[in-house]
């Protein structure tokens, strides 16, 4: 007789598996459809939000009424850096917005403070909007404070190279993140205990194949159905609204990387939910519990910075805070693994906690 081969039943559940999934309305609708839609809308609306960071050279004064006055600006954030070197590379990657040094005339025929303001084609929609805030702000100080000279301060703008920052570079990878965490959730927790629930792992064990085998095979349809939904979010971006790739294929190779990398851990919760449930109708309540915050928290449509203080450090412990960051900085900085260490480093750290949980809870019959 023939020796049972193991990979060959694996890949046979896998196909099964996989021609379920494309049947299942609920799982074409969040990994490809809401996604789409999304992706859609905000790649033709574009535009930015109208939170400013302003950072400061370290040689600038402050000791003057236009520090002063900026300080006060709701909606600017003043930003330092340890160098300065460190501040211009966050301007040309777009996480700041302009870089401004304030310094005293030493020519009392002048204004008594230039303004050197420096933007990037990263963020020159905001660099824009600062350019304007801080010539308002220098007529009002010029027109109460009237020196002998004539004028209080005076901005010299110029513009450094960067990359040109647009709405699809923040809501692609999020929406890629959300795509990726409803199949790992919501398809994993169903299916298993569906699985469950109509003796098919029963019948499989009545089979010569080893438990590995069978996770590994379901495991391997996701991630085929999760890829494929991937390339076609990144394709559409790329290809319809500009979605920034900065090393081409290559950065879209690592981008599905990190996809995979996150659909194992996000199994993990799709596991402990299907263990833990004692009927189909509390699969949706378990899933929205774990889904949901993250959605709503995890930069998936807005900064996190865009939330109250109190709750930010909440959306800093989220896995899907850390996936949606490290495929933004892959994507548009064109990061590597060392970039983004401390990224997956807690990625890991939650898979490994997921899969401890779902080893507890998981039940095969």
């Amino acid at each position: 007789m023939k020796k049972y081969k193991q990979l060959y039943a694996m890949l046979a559940i896998s196909k099964a598996s996989f021609r379920s999934i494309t049947r299942s309305p609920s799982a074409v609708v969040f990994t490809l459809l809401f996604p789409l839609i999304f992706i859609l809308v905000f790649g033709f609306l574009g535009g930015n939000s109208l939170n400013l960071d302003l950072g400061i050279h370290s040689t600038s004064e402050k000791n003057n009424p236009v520090y002063r006055q900026l300080k006060a600006i709701q909606g600017i954030q003043l930003m330092e850096a340890n160098s300065d070197n460190e501040l211009y590379t966050e301007l040309e990657k777009g996480r700041i917005d302009a870089v401004i040094t304030i310094k005293t005339n030493p020519d009392s025929a002048g204004p008594l403070y230039f303004l050197d303001m420096q933007t990037s084609a990263a963020s020159m929609d905001k660099g824009s909007v600062l350019k304007s805030v801080l010539e308002n702000l220098i007529n009002q100080l010029n027109l109460k404070d009237m020196q002998p000279s004539g004028l209080v301060a005076e901005l010299r703008p110029s513009q450094v190279k960067g990359r040109k920052y647009s709405m699809i570079d923040f809501i692609l990878p999020g929406q890629l993140g959300f795509s990726i965490l409803s199949t790992g959730v919501f398809g994993t927790a169903f299916v298993f205990f569906n699985l469950r629930q109509t003796l098919v792992i029963k019948r499989f064990f009545a089979t010569p194949i080893q438990k590995p085998f069978i996770l590994m095979g379901e495991a391997l349809s996701r991630l085929v159905f999760a890829m494929l939904g991937a390339i076609f979010i990144i394709s559409i971006g790329y290809f319809a609204f500009g979605f920034t790739l900065v090393h081409g294929l290559l950065t879209a190779l690592f981008m599905l990387l990190l996809a995979a990398m996150g659909l194992l851990v996000f199994m993990g919760f799709g596991f402990i939910i299907s263990g833990l449930a004692k009927n189909e109708s509390m699969i949706p309540p378990l899933a929205n519990l774990i889904t949901l915050p993250q959605f709503l928290l995890s930069g998936t449509f807005f900064p996190i910075e865009s939330f109250p203080s109190w709750l930010q450090p909440l959306c800093k412990i989220l896995p899907l805070t850390y996936l949606n960051d490290a495929l933004r900085k892959v994507a548009f900085e064109g990061a590597g693994l060392y970039d983004i260490s401390f990224h997956l480093l807690v990625i890991i750290l939650w898979g490994i906690a997921a899969y401890a949980l779902a080893v507890k809870f998981f039940r095969w019959e």
